[in-house]
């Protein structure tokens, strides 16, 4: 990761190098299932179809949003942030998303589990940063926040979700 010459220094050099990789493993992250949910967008099919299509322009929506948030706060701490497509690729913690039309239930299915991956992600990072960087850990605690209430509000519409 490259550091950004000439900023004042917010965290020590240690403490921003590991905060930064925290932030930069989220941002891949949240890059990969905006990109995802844009291609079961595309592609979903069925009934319920409008409901889905409507609500992953949601989510990505979100994830675009925590994902430039993430990638200012590593600016903000000087470290350049890396959201390439190469980067996405080879970083990212998600199962890659099939090619082709997917049902409504499998793209709810398949989006939720992903959702569910980066909620796990981010409550790990959110412990490792710990004290060490509080603005660092808020941000992720806020989108955490946010894409655990997208997943809930996912999961409701699923053919098998409990009455």
């Amino acid at each position: 990761m490259t550091t950004i010459a000439a900023q004042r220094e917010i965290l020590p050099t240690q403490t921003r190098d590991e905060v930064a990789q925290q932030l930069q493993s989220s941002l891949v992250d949240q890059i990969d299932l905006a990109l995802q949910a844009k291609q079961a967008h595309w592609n979903v099919r069925g009934l319920g179809f409008r409901a889905i299509h409507l609500h992953l322009d949601e989510i990505i929506e979100t994830s675009r949003e925590a994902s430039d948030e993430i990638a200012e706060r590593i600016a903000a701490i000087g470290v350049a942030a890396d959201g390439r497509a190469a980067t996405v690729a080879q970083s990212s913690e998600l199962e890659p998303f099939p090619a082709g039309i997917v049902d409504v239930q499998e793209a709810i299915r398949r989006i939720s589990d992903q959702m569910a991956t980066c909620s796990t992600s981010l409550r790990l990072r959110i412990k490792t940063i710990g004290d060490d960087d509080l603005i660092s850990q808020d941000l992720l605690i806020g989108i955490c926040r946010t894409l655990e209430k997208q997943l809930w509000m996912l999961e409701s519409q699923a053919a098998d979700a409990a009455p």
